[in-house]
């Protein structure tokens, strides 16, 4: 992460090229002061100097769901020289909207309730083991089903078969009986493309509207050369009553 130095008596200014979710700030309140706050800028200051070899680290989600999804720096007092202002710059990402993300930033517990991706509800989970026969020479290993406050994932092994040739997932839509099919965002554990007679591994996943009821949805994956596997009957299970907590 960018070292970021700091002194008890000066702010410092981050300015971001997009904007922030001032909400979801993480930083040791004990040691470090959050001035001011807004669309695209924070004012920080140490209560003190940091100590000799202490790092202290501070971060924030942007606002859009473009990678990378947060900014982090490490803090450090430097008695020579302070940051009064730093210019915090998103790289642009490629041209490669409809391609699967290879990695993400590694969230942390505290960033998912800041979110309000988990509350007192809970995160409901179902699973199975593949039961498909193989079309388009792809099947289905392993699958399981999360569901959260106002969104779903599924998390599919997925197994490309020997004598195809190598594929590589660009689309997921979740299909309901009724209604517009939901397009998914699409995140592959590795890049690249399934080889021949190997698995990979995909997430999808997306906003919903809270119910109370069960979601039975089919799940598309689209890829090269016009292959495609269908996962119906893929099962979300109704969040735990508030009353049962």
């Amino acid at each position: 992460m960018p070292i970021v130095r700091v002194a008890g008596d000066t702010p410092t200014l981050f300015l971001f090229s997009s904007p922030i979710q001032k909400k979801t700030l993480t930083f040791d309140e004990s040691r470090i002061r959050v001035l001011d706050a807004g669309e695209r800028s924070i004012i920080v200051q140490p209560v003190a100097n940091l100590g000799a070899g202490e790092r202290q680290e501070i971060g924030v989600f942007f606002a859009d769901d473009r990678a990378p999804a947060r900014a982090a720096f490490v803090l450090v007092t430097d008695p020579a020289e302070v940051d009064s202002r730093i210019d915090v710059r998103r790289p642009e990402p490629p041209n490669t909207a409809c391609q699967p993300t290879a990695q993400a930033p590694v969230p942390k517990p505290e960033d998912f309730v800041l979110l309000g991706y988990v509350d007192a509800k809970g995160v409901t989970t179902s699973s199975r083991k593949g039961t498909l026969d193989a079309v388009q020479g792809l099947s289905l290993d392993n699958l399981v089903a999360f569901r959260g406050t106002g969104w779903i994932l599924v998390d599919v092994k997925i197994v490309n078969g020997p004598d195809r040739p190598a594929w590589t997932p660009r689309e997921a839509m979740f299909v309901g009986r009724v209604g517009m099919p939901l397009r998914a965002r699409l995140v592959a554990k590795m890049p690249g493309a399934i080889p021949p007679g190997e698995d990979g591994r995909v997430l999808a996943a997306v906003e919903v509207p809270e119910t109370k009821a069960d979601l039975v949805l089919t799940l598309e994956l689209h890829g090269d050369g016009g292959r495609r596997l269908t996962i119906p009957d893929v099962r979300f299970l109704k969040p735990a009553a508030e009353d049962a907590q």
